[in-house]
């Protein structure tokens, strides 16, 4: 009797079962996935909705660090020799997210080339907005930041995906990524509604006429 031959291996479906060190959560919104301090035993995949990545400073100060959402990992750390968890992550709608502890995530990068592949090009992606982050930190006016932020919310440029309607998300958070005040937020964001650059009744509509303004040479609007 012949051996039924080996199926090839799928990220996708490995990433979709629960099985030996892979688990699988619904978390509402607003919920804690994991805390800044906790042990960084596992790694996360968001099968659906977003989260947001937040670190306290010793004074109290939070900053909104990173946005994950539906096909993102995060808590990858713990790969790295990482402790404990340098940020807290908490839902920012309603979530399935996956967990896959370090010995199950660690054992699939090194027999599955297919994953491994799946797992750099995420880290690659990551390693190139950390750096985009900081030029625009360095360079751009907070006009600037926040338009790139919105595009970047919206998933603007992604090969076969809409401009979707952001998840709601309250001005005090987009203050907090882009480096300035909740009432220059509001200022902006109301003059791109008036610019026409995007919609703005709670849920923000992102238009690509808003990539103007990261690309203008001088900032639209002084800060």
């Amino acid at each position: 009797m012949k051996r039924k031959a080996k199926l090839p291996f799928d990220p996708k479906v490995f990433l979709s079962k629960v099985n030996g060190g892979r688990t699988i959560s619904n978390y509402r919104k607003d919920q804690i996935v994991y805390r800044q301090g906790d042990p960084a035993d596992s790694v996360f995949f968001i099968q659906s909705g977003k989260v947001k990545k937040t670190v306290v400073s010793e004074q109290g100060k939070e900053a909104v660090v990173a946005l994950p959402g539906t096909g993102d990992f995060f808590g990858e750390g713990c790969l790295t020799g990482q402790a404990l968890r340098l940020a807290t992550v908490s839902a920012m709608t309603e979530c399935v997210i996956v967990r896959i502890t370090k010995a199950d995530i660690t054992r699939v990068i090194h027999e599955e080339p297919a994953f491994a592949e799946l797992f750099i090009a995420h880290l690659l992606a990551r390693n190139s907005r950390v750096e985009e982050d900081l030029v625009d930190q360095l360079f751009n006016s907070s006009e600037k930041r926040l338009a790139r932020v919105l595009l970047l919310l919206a998933n603007f440029g992604k090969e076969g995906r809409p401009e979707p309607i952001i998840a709601k998300i309250s001005q005090e958070t987009l203050a907090e990524m882009v480096g300035t005040t909740r009432s220059r937020v509001s200022f902006f964001m109301n003059r791109f509604r008036e610019l026409g650059l995007i919609n703005y009744n709670g849920h923000i509509e992102v238009h690509s006429s808003l990539l103007n303004v990261v690309l203008h040479d001088q900032p639209q609007i002084r800060t």
